[in-house]
């Protein structure tokens, strides 16, 4: 790969998936999926051009990988909400990885209204949502379209998991 920032973003983008796979159970000891055809994989898709699905597939979230030295947050949250759409996902977020930590230390963030979305879905009080998973505000000034919602990918995976689990109990 010649251009080295695009390789530090594919790398970024596996490093997610392979550590989502592992903790959400889809892979064995040795990184090889239990079951290649379980929707449930955690995924890198194919870029698909102008209509754009987004970076990794963890259903059921599109998830904006970015590895960069100044994140501009609310802008990798427009995109993945676009690209969610694109895919056809109920939910887009960004994954910003954490310079020098290791990758369950990486920091996903949510708009608010995509928060709230999630949070109902799993018929959470605010303050038990926000405690469960970690979650602190990142209140931008007065303007409420640049606020957000950030955990680490830790608590997303088991975020991910109870969604998946709750999902599945209706």
């Amino acid at each position: 790969m010649a251009n080295p920032n695009k390789a530090k973003g594919t790398a970024w983008e596996s490093a997610v998936r392979d550590y989502l796979n592992a903790e959400l159970g889809q892979v064995d000891e040795y990184g090889k999926w239990l079951d290649p055809y379980d929707a449930c994989n955690v995924r890198r898709p194919a870029q698909e051009g102008a209509a754009d699905v987004g970076d990794v597939h963890c259903v059921p979230f599109v998830l904006e990988c970015k590895n960069v030295a100044r994140a501009s947050v609310p802008t990798f949250l427009r995109q993945a909400e676009v690209e969610a759409r694109h895919a056809g996902f109920p939910y887009g977020v960004a994954v910003v990885k954490a310079q020098r930590l290791n990758v369950r230390r990486g920091k996903v963030h949510f708009t608010v209204a995509t928060w709230t979305r999630v949070r109902l879905a799993l018929g959470m009080t605010a303050r038990a949502f926000a405690d469960r998973y970690g979650f602190t505000p990142s209140l931008r000034g007065l303007d409420t379209g640049r606020w957000y919602m950030s955990t680490d990918l830790e608590c997303f995976a088991h975020l991910v998991d109870d969604a998946r689990t709750s999902h599945h109990a209706r």
